[in-house]
């Protein structure tokens, strides 16, 4: 059977002061009054019945996901008592899934995306599950056709064509500086890398068996007591200490085998306040207001954004982030917005977790 696995973790700081350890940014409703986690969810199931997704989250958001996702069964919420990145946590929600149905074919989601038309997504998502079956020795990843050249997404360089849309894997390149972003671009032989999978539940936790060897071993302790009262006591006890390393460096760029799946959407990454430009339509100025109440004299495009009925004026600024929350306000250059995650070390140095 087909399954689908959200991955709803991360701290979102590079969305603060609205993103909040309690309040991640997958639930945040700042796009068509829907959060990321719900679009998410509703793709997802466009292709595959509720009843077979999955989401993993921090533990203490686990609330947040049954209040904005009631129709997923509340022993598919997987809590982790700590992040240790995506190889850890794609490990334990697969092995769960195994436990359930051996013989699963699973499919890993985002939930930080924003992906248009859905028909395209669903379309690339069937096929992607289709190949994980029939090459079922094989790992699958999603790519996306890129439409600039980006030195902030990692790239899957794509070699001889299996099928219609499909195509093995040479290999797997980390962000690259401009110029060979360029290369990428102008070659049409290189997607960026999505952050989604496709495969047979076997296959990858042999692939984790096979470079992750005490994280292979942990999961499958877990999942075998994850439906009884010994849960809590076998996470606690061996999950903190899991390697802490995403999927992509310890599985997808070593493993054997790999196919690479063309999603031919509009894809945008909202990992940070300068991705809203890409999803919301700008005024005559090129500001982009995501609030209730923008007023701009003689300013040029700059982002300010509220979920508050408060008003933000801005009188000759250009290029400016301003986001506003009860408790904090950012207000920063669209260059400077990169340092953000330094900012909420500072913040976190002198304030502790009160603006946290």
């Amino acid at each position: 059977m087909r399954h689908a696995i959200i991955m709803a973790g991360g701290a979102g700081e590079r969305l603060w002061p609205l993103s909040r350890r309690n309040r991640p940014k997958q639930v945040l409703r700042l796009f068509s009054g829907k959060s990321l986690l719900r679009q998410s969810f509703e793709r997802v199931t466009h292709v595959l019945d509720p009843s077979v997704v999955y989401v993993i989250t921090n533990d203490t958001h686990l609330p947040f996901v049954a209040e904005e996702l009631p129709e997923i069964p509340e022993e598919n919420m997987i809590g982790e008592p700590v992040g240790r990145d995506t190889a850890a946590a794609v490990g334990m929600a697969t092995a769960i899934v195994a436990r359930r149905d051996p013989d699963a074919t699973v499919g890993i989601f985002t939930a930080d995306h924003i992906i248009t038309p859905m028909d395209r997504f669903a379309a690339a998502v069937g096929r992607a599950y289709a190949m994980a079956e029939e090459h079922d020795d094989s790992l699958v990843t999603m790519g996306i056709t890129p439409t600039r050249p980006d030195t902030n997404y990692g790239y899957v360089h794509r070699g001889e064509p299996v099928a219609d849309g499909v195509f093995r894997v040479r290999k797997f390149t980390e962000k690259p500086d401009l110029e060979l972003a360029r290369q990428y671009l102008a070659s049409g032989e290189y997607y960026w890398n999505s952050g989604m999978f496709a495969w047979k539940a076997a296959t990858i936790l042999a692939e984790l068996k096979r470079h992750l060897v005490a994280t292979h071993h942990a999961v499958l302790e877990i999942a075998g007591v994850w439906d009884t009262e010994q849960r809590r006591a076998k996470l606690e006890s061996l999950y903190p200490n899991l390697k802490k390393t995403s999927i992509d460096f310890a599985v997808m760029e070593h493993a054997r085998k790999v196919l690479v799946v063309e999603m031919d959407c509009n894809w945008v990454d909202v990992g940070s306040w300068s991705a809203i430009e890409s999803v919301i339509e700008p005024d005559d100025e090129g500001n982009v207001n995501v609030c209730r109440e923008a007023l701009h004299m003689g300013s040029h495009e700059n982002i300010v954004v509220s979920e508050e009925d408060h008003l933000i004026a801005t009188i000759g600024v250009e290029g400016l982030i301003i986001v506003h929350s009860p408790d904090a306000t950012l207000v920063c250059t669209k260059e400077d917005a990169a340092n953000l995650k330094e900012l909420v070390k500072e913040i976190r140095a002198d304030y502790a977790e009160k603006h946290l």
